[in-house]
């Protein structure tokens, strides 16, 4: 078995192949949207912005917040949900598929970072797009350990496009981090390693903690 230090060394130097291929595969759009409703969480992104830098530099937090997408996919127990349903935590919102490898690259990384917080204050809303051979993304979590996160998933092929629409990203993985109110704070086009000390920080500031 390869010593700690080394599999720890070796699954970085695998992270940081994974994160420099997902960052060619994405587009510039411009994120639009009616951002009334949330013109009162300005000053948390003015708190934000700062931390968004060193393991998540390239997270975009929003200038002027506006309501998260409406979404509807799969829960836990097999029925429809959305993000409405979710306010009151702080969301972390990830499109991943079996057949994108920075996805996967950054799964273990998202199961740590939700495993250091409460999911009753914070949650990591990892949402699998696969369409096809539907047995198979539960199956890979259970393989790789993935354990924090609940499992969410949209056979029906519904959230990629609504998401990509309304970021302008045009890959995967997209992540939105979204208030406790509703609102989307930030968008990542691209994998990120969310269980850095980095993007610890940010979440503990977008819970009010700092």
């Amino acid at each position: 078995m390869m010593p700690a230090k080394k599999a720890a060394a070796a699954g970085g130097a695998v992270l940081a192949v994974a994160l420099a291929a997902g960052l060619a595969l994405y587009g510039t759009g411009m994120i639009g949207g009616n951002t009334a409703p949330c013109a009162g969480v300005a000053a948390m992104t003015d708190r934000l912005a700062p931390l968004a830098r060193g393991e998540v530099a390239a997270l975009e937090i929003l200038k002027a917040p506006r309501p998260a997408p409406v979404l509807t996919f799969k829960g836990p127990d097999g029925q429809d949900t959305g993000l409405s349903g979710m306010k009151g935590r702080t969301l972390l919102v990830n499109l991943w598929a079996t057949w994108c490898a920075p996805c996967k690259a950054e799964m273990p990384a998202l199961d740590r970072l939700q495993a250091s917080f409460d999911p009753k204050e914070f949650q990591v809303v990892a949402i699998n797009v696969d369409t096809r051979n539907l047995d198979r993304p539960p199956l890979w979590l259970k393989e790789n350990a993935i354990h924090a996160l609940a499992y969410y998933a949209d056979p029906a092929g519904r959230v990629l496009p609504a998401l990509q629409k309304e970021t302008g990203s045009t890959g995967l993985p997209t992540t939105l981090l979204v208030d406790s109110d509703g609102c989307t704070l930030g968008v990542m086009k691209g994998p990120a390693e969310w269980s850095s000390e980095d993007a610890r920080r940010l979440v503990g500031a977008a819970l009010g903690r700092t």
